[in-house]
């Protein structure tokens, strides 16, 4: 039995891309975490200087996408998204090295993201040399009125 490995491609996005990110979002994130972020929330994070955008894809068809922002000397990894048919093929690590070799073009000597406790992208962020350097009770809200904590990780770049 052989596998095909599907070429993974990046590129930056614009604003043209946000109806692509709303579809990603759509699949990628579970409704009962609130975590998505509205068409307007990115838009207007997009307009912001320091920010970029990067769209994953695979066979020609959108996987994924990282929001991301750099300012002076600290760089954030605000979203990501992978659609759930790729999940464990490389899509999301091959956003977050992208995110990490941009924001230390950038300049940025450290990169931080904040994730939900119980996400399973905790792995991912970890095994590419994540430290978690924070926490925050009760951050996040189900719709089942849940808590959730979230973490802060935080990678050096120099």
């Amino acid at each position: 039995m052989s596998t095909t490995l599907n070429l993974i491609e990046l590129r930056i996005g614009s604003t043209r891309d946000l109806g692509t990110v709303d579809a990603i979002m759509a699949r990628a994130f579970d409704p009962r975490f609130g975590e998505a972020w509205t068409h307007a929330q990115c838009l207007g994070v997009l307009a912001m200087p320091g920010v970029w955008l990067t769209i994953a894809s695979i066979d020609g068809q959108a996987a994924g996408f990282a929001l991301s922002r750099a300012i002076v000397d600290e760089a954030e990894l605000l979203l990501l998204g992978t659609i759930p048919e790729v999940r464990r093929r490389g899509v999301g690590g091959a956003l977050v090295r992208s995110v990490i070799n941009e924001a230390r073009d950038r300049g940025a000597a450290r990169l931080y993201l904040e994730v939900r406790s119980n996400n399973e992208a905790v792995r991912l962020y970890r095994s590419l040399g994540f430290e978690k350097v924070g926490e925050r009770r009760g951050y996040y809200r189900g719709t089942g009125r849940q808590l959730y904590d979230a973490y802060t990780f935080q990678q050096m770049l120099g």
